[in-house]
This record gives structure tokens, sequence and C-alpha cells, in this order.
């Protein structure tokens, strides 16, 4: 079973990201998933989650309007675009099923700057 994020990086304040998440070893297409954050001193958050088929989605208040959250099965990915990046949202961003049933991943760090 192994979760790989990717796509994190440097970006101004304002700018555009967007994350995917790589999965093997489950069988992806059944799972609700979910992208979750950890700041520097701060708490591991969810930020977003899409149900298997991608019909139902949450955000976080935080995050709500400019993220958005999709997947494609077949592809066994999921994706986090970005949008209107704040300094806040600086955290390192990770995958996992909504139910936290999977390994963390390495997570990719997304650093905003002001």
């Amino acid at each position: 079973v192994q979760l790989v994020a990717s796509g994190g990086g440097l970006v101004q304040a304002g700018g555009s990201l967007r994350l995917s998440c790589a999965a093997s070893g489950i069988i992806f297409s059944i799972k609700t998933m979910g992208w979750y954050r950890q700041a520097p001193g701060k708490q591991r958050e969810l930020v977003a989650t899409i149900t298997s088929g991608g019909g139902n989605t949450y955000y976080a208040d935080s995050v709500k309007g400019r993220f958005t959250i999709s997947r494609d099965n077949a592809k066994n990915t999921m994706y986090l675009q970005m949008n209107s990046l704040k300094p806040e949202d600086t955290a390192v961003y990770y995958c996992n099923t909504r139910s936290l049933t999977l390994p963390w991943g390495q997570g990719t760090q997304v650093t905003v700057s002001s």
C-alpha cells in the first residue's frame, strides 16, 4: 500500500498549485479519500474529502471556495487544485482515506510567501 503526494512547491500569495495523490495497493475506486495538512507546530487537519465516485465533496471552511478536490479512478489518483493561496496555507499536505486506514505517505510541502 502506498500513497504518494506530489505537486507542492513555493508560490506567492494569490498563486495556484495542483497537488496529486497516486495510490497503489488498494482498491482506490471504492474509497472516500481526503487531503490533510500539517503546519509547523500544529496538528494535522482535514482539508477536503471526496466520495468514491466523486459525487460528494467536503471542504474545511478555511479553504472553501479556493480549493477543489477531484479524482480519476481510472488512474488511481486524487487531486487538489489550490487557488488564491494564502500564507496560512503553508503546510505539508498528505492524502489518506477519510477513515485514515492507510499508512501516511511522505506528503508534499506547500509554502506560500507573502
